[in-house]
């Protein structure tokens, strides 16, 4: 795939993080609205999940602490399931537009 090769020259897997224009506000707004990923903090399995980690797992962290650990509060972590991945793609795309 010229993207995946373009984007991750040292390879690719199942882990996509990204971050979400309008930031805290709007990162667990595509987390609650998201169908098809499971919200955990969790890793490899056969379903995909997703999680904020700002508002979940590192929640206890100033919101500096967790830039400094290169958690911005827009970031979101995927983990790819093995759904199909038009289902995968539909699902994110829909929850997108509502942000």
């Amino acid at each position: 795939n010229p993207l995946a090769s373009k984007y991750l020259p040292n390879g690719a897997n199942g882990m996509v993080v990204f971050g979400i224009k309008g930031g805290a506000k709007e990162a667990p707004h595509l987390v609650d609205n998201v169908d098809l990923f499971t919200i955990i903090a969790h890793v490899g399995d056969a379903k995909s999940l997703i999680i904020h980690p700002a508002s979940t797992t590192h929640s206890q962290l100033s919101e500096e602490d967790q830039i400094k650990a290169g958690l911005p509060p827009e970031l979101i972590r995927l983990s790819i399931g093995l759904e199909n991945k038009d289902d995968i793609i539909t699902a994110l795309d829909d929850a997108l537009k509502l942000i």
